[in-house]
Protein backbone atom coordinates (compact mmCIF):
# COMPACT_ATOMS: atom_id res chain seq x y z
CA UNK A 1 0.00 0.00 0.00
CA UNK A 2 3.05 2.42 0.90
CA UNK A 3 5.22 1.73 -2.47
CA UNK A 4 8.92 2.10 -1.99
CA UNK A 5 8.70 4.72 0.68
CA UNK A 6 11.76 3.06 2.86
CA UNK A 7 11.05 1.76 6.15
CA UNK A 8 8.24 2.93 8.66
CA UNK A 9 9.87 5.24 11.56
CA UNK A 10 6.50 5.94 13.52
CA UNK A 11 2.80 4.68 13.11
CA UNK A 12 -0.20 6.24 15.11
CA UNK A 13 -3.96 5.92 15.26
CA UNK A 14 -6.03 8.93 14.19
CA UNK A 15 -9.54 10.12 13.86
CA UNK A 16 -11.37 12.68 11.89
CA UNK A 17 -14.36 14.92 12.23
CA UNK A 18 -15.18 17.77 10.33
CA UNK A 19 -18.10 18.08 7.58
CA UNK A 20 -16.72 15.81 5.26
CA UNK A 21 -18.00 13.46 7.97
CA UNK A 22 -16.05 11.24 10.60
CA UNK A 23 -13.23 8.59 9.86
CA UNK A 24 -10.14 6.37 11.40
CA UNK A 25 -6.77 6.61 9.55
CA UNK A 26 -3.10 5.40 10.55
CA UNK A 27 -1.06 8.13 10.35
CA UNK A 28 2.51 6.10 8.95
CA UNK A 29 5.33 8.12 8.71
CA UNK A 30 8.39 6.52 6.34
CA UNK A 31 11.58 7.48 5.50
CA UNK A 32 10.34 9.57 2.46
CA UNK A 33 6.78 10.18 3.20
CA UNK A 34 3.83 10.63 5.39
CA UNK A 35 0.49 8.33 4.67
CA UNK A 36 -2.47 8.57 5.92
CA UNK A 37 -4.42 5.28 5.65
CA UNK A 38 -7.61 5.35 5.97
CA UNK A 39 -9.01 2.36 7.85
CA UNK A 40 -12.16 -0.34 8.43
CA UNK A 41 -14.97 1.18 10.34
CA UNK A 42 -14.67 -1.86 12.95
CA UNK A 43 -11.72 -2.75 12.41
CA UNK A 44 -9.62 0.72 12.66
CA UNK A 45 -6.37 -1.80 12.82
CA UNK A 46 -6.78 -2.85 9.55
CA UNK A 47 -5.96 -0.37 6.49
CA UNK A 48 -7.85 -0.63 3.30
CA UNK A 49 -6.35 2.54 1.04
CA UNK A 50 -4.12 5.20 0.88
CA UNK A 51 -6.18 8.94 2.22
CA UNK A 52 -3.30 11.32 1.49
CA UNK A 53 0.27 10.94 1.33
CA UNK A 54 2.89 14.55 2.26
CA UNK A 55 6.56 14.67 2.03
CA UNK A 56 8.69 13.95 4.82
CA UNK A 57 9.98 17.58 5.37
CA UNK A 58 6.00 17.98 6.61
CA UNK A 59 6.05 18.62 10.00
CA UNK A 60 3.32 17.20 11.98
CA UNK A 61 3.45 19.33 14.98
CA UNK A 62 2.47 21.60 16.42
CA UNK A 63 0.18 19.82 18.61
CA UNK A 64 -2.94 21.63 19.41
CA UNK A 65 -5.28 20.96 21.95
CA UNK A 66 -7.47 18.10 21.47
CA UNK A 67 -4.66 16.45 20.72
CA UNK A 68 -5.08 17.34 17.41
CA UNK A 69 -2.52 18.14 14.51
CA UNK A 70 -3.14 19.60 10.86
CA UNK A 71 -1.82 18.08 8.02
CA UNK A 72 -2.26 20.37 4.59
CA UNK A 73 -6.35 21.01 5.60
CA UNK A 74 -6.98 18.03 7.19
CA UNK A 75 -6.86 18.07 11.08
CA UNK A 76 -6.84 14.52 12.99
CA UNK A 77 -7.87 13.70 16.72
CA UNK A 78 -5.54 11.53 18.43
CA UNK A 79 -4.36 9.91 21.85
CA UNK A 80 -2.64 11.87 24.16
CA UNK A 81 -0.18 8.68 24.50
CA UNK A 82 0.80 9.14 21.27
CA UNK A 83 2.18 13.04 21.47
CA UNK A 84 5.41 11.59 22.18
CA UNK A 85 5.21 9.51 18.59
CA UNK A 86 4.60 12.65 17.10
CA UNK A 87 7.19 14.76 18.96
CA UNK A 88 9.72 11.83 17.90
CA UNK A 89 9.04 11.93 13.88
CA UNK A 90 9.31 15.79 14.16
CA UNK A 91 12.53 15.45 16.31
CA UNK A 92 14.05 12.79 14.09
CA UNK A 93 13.51 14.96 10.63
CA UNK A 94 14.19 18.67 11.78
CA UNK A 95 16.22 18.50 15.32
CA UNK A 96 18.04 14.69 15.06
CA UNK A 97 20.51 16.22 17.36
CA UNK A 98 17.89 16.30 20.07
CA UNK A 99 17.31 12.78 20.07
CA UNK A 100 18.76 10.32 22.52
CA UNK A 101 21.14 7.63 21.51
CA UNK A 102 19.52 4.21 19.85
CA UNK A 103 19.90 1.96 23.34
CA UNK A 104 19.22 -1.04 20.73
CA UNK A 105 21.20 -0.25 17.59
CA UNK A 106 21.79 -3.92 16.50
CA UNK A 107 17.82 -4.98 16.31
Amino acid sequence: MLGDQGDIRYVFPASATGPAGTGHFLVVVTDTAIAVLATRTLRTDRPVGVYAEFPRRTRLGPILPGPRIELGSLAFDFDEEYAAVVAAADAEAFAPETLPPDPLPHL
